[in-house]
């Protein structure tokens, strides 16, 4: 089986078994109908990813793989914060008139920062320093950042990254705040593992373990009974992920550097519901 499906399937059943209940708290999400979000949860939840192995999607449901590819290029590669200049709408619930969600997400990657070796934005000075510094403890990235949240649309999720070079491997760390498991758990897991291959082809180096650190997993009330159907359905083998080996430089990445063989998921076709 896919272990991107044992991993999920193991996580959903602990948080509906063993998860803790908000119901009794004045939750902010709201539901379309305006009826309060609330979810089951596991805090610190922790999970390994060995890209060496196998790509970690989903065979138990689909997972829209080149959107999430999309919307991870419109953040980490042209460091956007416009929903305008994404293909997928994922983004335009929390998005004003202009299609900006302020100052989150790419925004926070573009801003430039000043250190001895010249300007660079945070995207930058990771390539610098896998390329003139592997074996630096520092090379790591973080866009939550407290003076500008009053500008955000939406807190940062997945807000910090952590590069470390072991030998000719290159293994990162995914911290997210919070996690809501149906709509983007392994959306995240997918696009954090794309960029992780992406940083290492592009560094000359081979890409090792995505290690995703979650301190909110949780699964919404009305996600239960789907979480519940789409668990039950029996893994499959794992796709095989191929990226373009003649792009050697991270900005010349493009959604049609990468292709899925074999990849024959579960239909699930039902309409998940966003709490906003």
């Amino acid at each position: 089986m896919s272990k991107a499906d044992e991993i999920f399937i193991q996580n959903c059943r602990d948080i509906i078994e063993n998860g803790i209940w908000d119901t009794d708290l004045d939750v902010r999400p709201r539901w379309e109908d305006g009826q309060a979000a609330h979810t089951v949860k596991k805090f610190g939840v922790v999970n390994r990813y060995d890209l060496s192995e196998e790509f970690p999607i989903l065979t138990i449901r689909r997972t829209y793989w080149k959107s999430a590819i999309d919307e991870l290029l419109w953040i980490w590669q042209a460091k956007s914060n416009n929903v305008n200049e994404l293909r997928t709408r994922v983004w335009d619930a929390w998005a004003d008139e202009s299609g900006s969600i302020g100052k989150a997400y790419g925004y926070q990657l573009g801003v430039k920062h000043h250190y001895k070796e010249g300007d660079m934005d945070q995207v930058d000075r990771v390539l610098y320093d896998l390329k003139h510094n592997p074996a630096s403890r520092r090379i790591m990235t973080n866009i939550y950042n407290h003076a500008d949240l009053s500008e955000m649309a939406l807190y940062p999720c997945a807000y910090s990254m952590t590069f470390n070079v072991s030998g000719n491997r290159l293994n990162a760390i995914l911290n997210q705040r919070s996690q809501d498991m149906l709509a983007a758990n392994n959306w995240n897991v997918v696009q954090y593992s794309v960029l992780t291959m992406m940083m290492a082809q592009a560094s000359g180096l081979e890409a090792g373990e995505l290690v995703h650190v979650i301190a909110d997993a949780h699964i919404y009330d009305r996600h239960v009974p789907l979480i519940e159907e789409i668990i039950a359905n029996e893994p499959k083998a794992a796709p095989k992920f191929i990226v373009d080996k003649s792009v050697d430089d991270f900005y010349k990445f493009t959604r049609d550097s990468f292709s899925l063989e074999d990849y024959e998921p579960h239909a699930f076709d039902k309409k998940i519901p966003v709490a906003v």
